[in-house]
């Protein structure tokens, strides 16, 4: 079988003066799980291409597939202040496709996971994947070979008779295989980001939230690798690819504290010569472990806030203290970082804010990301908080960029939040 993989992901995320444009490592993955002796495999990355349709049309004409596989990061940008859905690039793109090839069309990645009905029925795919599809979109492509049925294959959704079809069991991978990176422009992500991904572990919490918190035992975690495995997946992109720069996807490096010291420990007894990034939680950290990180080659953590409803003010200021001694931490051993905050969470006031930006204000992050509204999806606490207010909406509508903002600081919290940020030139307001 011919499979294109295209990855359609063309806007990056932008941090006051920095853009990162990120690397689409979920659909490298995926392209490592399939098998070279029986499929033949073009990667796709839309990112960069000045005429992304002509691209598709000149490899879809050139390559033939039997089936193309669609990458989706994003439902949006993510930005209150300028919403844009990124979703009509893959309608675009399946419609093209659809117009000049017979290739089944497979659609799936972290967007998809989170309103797969909608994001199916926007898109018009053939079939969609569920979950982490580098398993079952092997296993679909080996079964699509000999004309074997698949429906019964987890993560799938298709159409019957008419009707979108999920059997709602999500797609999961017992084990990770290295990244297909070859066909990326690894130069150019290398200078338009935080480095190259690379998957350490992941949390329990699969989908994109606009509120969540970080695990804390090894059970919350529902995949963590090796620590000898990852760094020998970064010595052979090191030797091989000439990488030099990374970004340790972890959903919270520094936790477990123990694990995380270990994992700087072996990079350093493994005498690589590499730079990277990762993010940290505002919790759970020593000085110790930020010694090792530095000493292990790492250049720049992102601190994330955890999203809480500032009815309790005890919470707020826990959170923002834990977040201070991150930060303090970070600036005594001197790695450079940089940090979120979000605001219009339920329970917002006037008060409130300002506790945020004071606890900014005493700070010395490169960037500080003032995060206007949380986006609604499907679940969350304040898609209800939203509802109980007495917002009317269908959980259909949040394919759409959606925000909550609480509405005792609706009125005026963007112009007051630009204002400070007129005064502090690493601030950026979204």
């Amino acid at each position: 079988m011919r499979i294109l993989l295209i990855a359609t992901n063309r806007h990056g995320r932008y941090m006051n003066r920095i853009e990162a444009r990120p690397l689409p490592i979920g659909l490298a993955y995926v392209a490592g799980y399939l098998d070279p002796g029986q499929h033949e495999t073009k990667v796709l990355d839309l990112m960069f291409a000045d005429d992304y349709l002509a691209e598709v049309a000149t490899a879809v004409k050139d390559f033939r597939p039997d089936i193309v596989g669609l990458s989706i990061r994003n439902l949006d940008n993510g930005s209150y202040l300028d919403p844009q859905s990124v979703l009509p690039i893959t309608k675009e793109v399946t419609g093209l496709v659809r117009s000049i090839s017979e290739a089944t069309i497979v659609c799936g990645g972290p967007a998809f996971n989170v309103l797969p009905r909608e994001c199916f029925d926007y898109i018009e795919p053939d079939l969609g994947i569920v979950g982490d599809g580098g398993e079952t979109f092997a296993g679909l492509a080996g079964r699509l070979a000999v004309s074997q049925d698949y429906r019964d294959l987890p993560g799938l959704v298709y159409r019957d008779n008419g009707e979108i079809t999920f059997t709602g069991e999500r797609s999961s991978s017992s084990q990770m295989k290295p990244p297909r990176l070859e066909d990326l422009d690894l130069p150019k992500y290398s200078q338009a980001g935080f480095g190259i991904g690379v998957i350490t572990k992941l949390s329990v919490f699969a989908n994109p939230a606009p509120s969540s918190t970080t695990p804390e035992q090894d059970a919350d975690w529902r995949f963590v690798r090796p620590i000898q495995e990852v760094v020998d997946e970064v010595r052979d992109l090191e030797h091989r690819l000439g990488l030099r720069k990374f970004f340790f996807i972890a959903n919270g490096f520094n936790v477990p504290l123990d694990h995380a010291k270990s994992f700087c420990r072996a990079l350093i007894d493994a005498g690589l010569t590499i730079e990277w990034n990762t993010g940290l939680a505002p919790r759970s950290c020593d000085s110790e472990l930020i010694g090792l990180m530095k000493q292990a080659g790492c250049s720049l953590v992102i601190v994330g806030d955890l999203v809480i409803d500032a009815y309790d003010a005890d919470l707020l200021n826990d959170q923002l203290d834990q977040m201070r001694q991150v930060c303090r931490m970070c600036e005594d051993g001197g790695l450079q970082y940089t940090v979120g905050q979000t605001f219009g969470a339920p329970g917002e006031t006037s008060e409130t804010v300002e506790q945020k930006l004071a606890f900014l204000r005493g700070i010395h992050p490169a960037v500080a990301n003032l995060r206007v509204g949380i986006r609604m999806l499907p679940g969350s606490r304040v898609t209800a908080q939203a509802r109980a207010e007495g917002r009317t909406f269908d959980d259909s509508e949040l394919i759409q960029p959606t925000f909550y903002i609480a509405k005792p600081v609706a009125d005026w919290i963007v112009d007051h939040l630009q204002a400070e940020a007129g005064h502090n030139p690493n601030w950026s307001v979204d």
